[in-house]
């Protein structure tokens, strides 16, 4: 039996591969599932050659070689991982703080990385499902309100195509130097709030009476990333209360309005 192991014995398309065994000086090629390869270097006791582009997608095909002499030595078996890809996200955006990103493709089940951007990747084991993978995406403070970052997959079998799916991130927004005006008048005042910051894909305005009553997805009409218009609701209880905005980066402290 001349052929001993492998080494490796998996690996994708352009994988160098070593046919570990004895009597294998006069191997004159290599035979990868039904394609027949030139080896790289042959000595009595290694074989090296490359897996070729014609090895199918994935799964395991036989290597073994052929001697000068028309012989075929005993045959080993070799798997070939599949070059992940990336088709989707479970979510858009996430908050600076990271958090749970499912990442939806092929070629996962061999365990890997996920990558985000430049960021440091994470990784997930093998045995899972070969088509999705969900990690804890790692935080990252944008720049300005928000940045995209692109997603891909790394396993064995090499890395998917870069930016086929992004993801953005978004520093949340923020209503401490916010002016409002007007800032005091009736349940059921229109206000502007402005000078804010981060108010980009916002997703609810709140407003807390001064009995504590919570007014959730208040309509609201926005104007740029720093202002936006809407209005204390009718059932608004006389006193102070403060207005939160919230977006994909999370809620805003406090604005204050006095309900009179």
């Amino acid at each position: 039996m001349p052929i001993t192991s492998l080494t490796p014995s998996q690996g994708a398309v352009g994988t160098s591969v070593s046919i570990n065994g004895t009597a294998l000086g006069t191997t004159v090629s290599v035979n990868f599932g039904g394609a027949v390869v030139s080896p790289a270097t042959v000595s009595n006791t290694l074989v090296t050659f490359v897996v070729p582009a014609t090895a199918p997608c994935s799964g395991q095909v036989s290597v073994s070689t052929n001697l000068s002499n028309g012989t075929r030595t005993n045959a080993v078996p070799f798997f070939v991982i599949a070059r992940p890809t990336t088709t989707g996200l479970s979510e858009t955006c996430l908050p600076a703080a990271g958090g749970a990103l499912t990442v939806f493709g092929t070629g996962f089940a061999a365990g890997g990385t996920v990558n985000v951007g430049a960021l440091t990747p994470v990784a997930f084991a093998a045995g899972g499902s070969n088509t999705s993978v969900t990690v804890t995406a790692p935080a990252h403070a944008p720049a300005g309100c928000f940045d995209s970052q692109g997603v891909t997959v790394t396993t064995a079998g090499g890395t998917g195509t870069a930016g086929t799916t992004l993801i953005e991130y978004y520093n949340a927004p923020s209503l401490t130097a916010a002016t409002l005006a007007p800032a005091t008048g009736p349940a059921g005042t229109e206000t502007t709030i402005s000078d804010a910051t981060c108010l980009i894909g916002v997703t609810d305005v709140t407003f807390t009476d001064s009995a504590a009553t919570v007014f959730a997805g208040l309509p609201f009409t926005p104007i740029d990333d720093t202002s936006l218009v809407t209005a204390v609701p009718a059932a608004a209880a006389a006193g102070a209360g403060a207005f939160t905005v919230t977006t994909c980066g999370g809620t805003s402290g406090p604005a204050a309005f006095t309900v009179a």
